[in-house]
């Protein structure tokens, strides 16, 4: 039996998604409202396609959270320089939340749903974070998806694998320990689920190019510039 397309973009989590409207057993817009209202998928950019001409078929398509709506017939250098621009947007997107200790959405829009998931996250990293025991495997299972379908959404929404994603948070709250005046650099490796110190230091040095030792004196030089 074959595979419909909703259980395709769950199981293999598109980077996006080009859906006609009109469609056998489930259309376009029934799609796109299902897709777009299951935290696993919520992030995929969708154009539909229709042969629809009106601004009511426009609207029902972008009520559902469609990211884009193009009208039959096309020139295929329209579809294209659409679906760069979502792709163009979502890497803003990264290099929003890539640069943020704290991931509650501010500036940037984005879907309900997707906010509700980042919120939640930040949760579970305020809860979980400073745990050496803390790994994907506590993510998967307190943000409710398998390792795969996190991997792919914390990629499209941060950059980052969710390996990257934890150890990134870790280190992003360990350089905000270290502006603290007379802080403990071993200790702020432990605090934040480092158990040791060398590898602490190595990731930091990767992700700041400098060490925390240099880090801190840079920090310190500029409180008293």
């Amino acid at each position: 039996m074959e595979k419909r397309g909703g259980d395709l973009a769950i199981e293999h989590i598109p980077d996006i998604i080009i859906s006609d409207v009109m469609m056998p057993i489930k259309n376009g817009v029934d799609l796109c409202n299902e897709l777009k209202n299951d935290k696993r998928t919520s992030h995929i950019p969708i154009i539909l396609l229709t042969a629809k001409v009106g601004d009511n078929n426009k609207l029902e398509g972008l009520k559902t959270g469609a990211d884009d709506y193009i009208i039959k017939p096309f020139k295929k250098e329209l579809l294209k320089v659409r679906v760069e621009k979502l792709i163009d947007n979502r890497k803003k997107l990264q290099a929003r939340y890539s640069q943020e200790v704290i991931l509650y959405p501010k500036d940037v829009a984005i879907a309900s749903i997707d906010e509700q998931f980042l919120m939640n996250l930040q949760a579970v990293l305020d809860e979980n974070l400073v745990e050496s025991s803390f790994n994907i495997d506590v993510l998967c299972k307190e943000v409710g998806m398998s390792r795969m379908q996190l991997h792919r959404k914390l990629k499209a929404l941060t950059g980052h694998s969710a390996s990257e994603f934890i150890r990134s948070q870790r280190l992003r709250l360990a350089s905000e320990l270290l502006k603290k005046p007379g802080v403990n650099i071993s200790q702020v490796g432990y605090s934040v689920g480092f158990n040791d110190h060398a590898y602490f230091s190595k990731c930091f040095k990767k992700m700041y190019h400098c060490t925390p030792t240099e880090y801190q004196k840079k920090i310190a030089k500029n409180n008293f510039d």
